[in-house]
């Protein structure tokens, strides 16, 4: 792709990983990046390239999506940006929109278009008012894709696909030499601690499992599950550990920075997803596993069934089927070559449909083709 100068004012909360993926990307192609986000919403624990500009707006919280339109305007003006990508309709699309700032590529998450409409009319009316003025619209995935078309109610409506995928260079099992344990079997999960994600599930799945005689008799290795990720839901998580006598078997290991994912992904052996909810809309940690060759067993929320491959790349069980992700665990952990068969299988998929660089490839080439469709291009 040919590279051409261009300023992009990126207006998305800093303190996602999703956000310091794009920009410090988008950057690294010779982009200029102006990031703006509102007070709160400040870059933690994932590391900004220093290329990448910065600027924190005054307001946080809900109010600050209307509050900061005026200093998002003034800011807009200054930076003078070929584009504005807004990252989350419902929030960010609302101070793009009330900004006046234009053209707007907004890019939807996942909740802004599942949950956000269907909490109330005005809700509804936000979202669909901040779509519309948005010069052009992006998902990372066609079922969220989909969904938006559902709320606006428009089957036509374009929506281009800017998946969410992986470095395959630093997601790679070839960087990691140590072996795994043998006398252990490692399930891991690396998500916030609430009840969307089905954390309380896995838990279930894995009693289940370890209180089972039968199975126990035929596995020669011990069991562990590891929980990364902090949450509103720790206590009741713990507790129930407690309650289920798992202390030797469940281990909570706090948040971890991307930059550690694919060394925590390297000691697993399989990894379980079991969101309870739609508007897990794509699954990055599910792909970031299937990367890392490890097979996974996910619940049948819509962006799991599209990026995993049932029975080829790991198991879909029904997000209300317990005993099913049960079953689905036994079988990997009896299994060692169907766990290699599916770890290889998940790191071919992931090359071909997520692989980070061609991603974006899509997201540039889709600023230009917006500047241009839209008569905003500049000399």
């Amino acid at each position: 792709m040919v590279r051409k100068y261009m300023k992009v004012l990126f207006l998305s909360a800093a303190n996602s990983i999703h956000t310091v993926k794009w920009v410090n990307s988008l950057v690294a192609r010779g982009i200029e990046i102006l990031l703006v986000y509102n007070r709160g919403h400040e870059p933690q624990m994932d590391v900004l390239d220093k290329r990448v500009k910065r600027h924190c707006l005054k307001y946080s919280g809900s109010l600050g999506y209307y509050m900061n339109a005026h200093e998002l305007r003034r800011v807009f003006k200054e930076f003078k940006p070929d584009l504005v990508n807004a990252h989350y309709a419902s929030g960010y699309g609302t101070l793009a929109r009330k900004a006046g700032v234009a053209p707007v590529l907004l890019s939807v998450w996942g909740s802004d278009v599942y949950d956000f409409p269907y909490e109330g009319k005005i809700k509804n009316s936000i979202l669909k008012k901040n779509v519309r003025y948005a010069s052009a619209l992006a998902s990372t995935s066609n079922c969220m894709a989909n969904q938006l078309r559902k709320v606006m109610n428009d089957e036509s409506l374009r929506i281009d696909i800017t998946p969410f995928g992986v470095d395959m260079q630093k997601f790679s099992v070839e960087n990691y030499t140590q072996k795994k344990k043998s006398q252990e079997v490692v399930i891991c999960n690396i998500k916030m601690l609430k009840p969307k994600y089905g954390i309380k599930e896995i838990i279930t799945a894995v009693n289940m499992l370890v209180k089972d005689q039968k199975f126990m008799r035929r596995c020669d290795r011990r069991i562990k599950l590891k929980i990364f990720g902090e949450g509103e839901q720790k206590e009741e998580l713990e507790e129930l550990v407690k309650k289920k006598k798992l202390d030797g078997v469940v281990e909570f290991c706090g948040k971890v920075p991307n930059s550690q994912v694919p060394e925590e992904l390297s000691k697993a052996d399989i990894f379980c997803a079991f969101s309870q909810l739609d508007s897990e809309s794509f699954g990055v940690a599910v792909v970031e596993a299937m990367a890392m060759k490890v097979p996974v067993v996910v619940s049948d929320v819509d962006g799991f069934k599209e990026v995993v491959k049932d029975q080829e790349t790991g198991y879909i069980i029904n997000k209300n089927d317990i005993n099913g992700c049960k079953q689905a665990l036994e079988k990997l952990i009896l299994d060692d070559d169907l766990r290699i068969k599916m770890g290889e299988n998940g790191r071919k998929r992931v090359q071909e449909l997520y692989d980070w660089e061609q991603n974006v490839d899509i997201m540039e080439k889709l600023y230009f083709d917006i500047l241009v469709d839209k008569g905003f291009k500049k000399n």
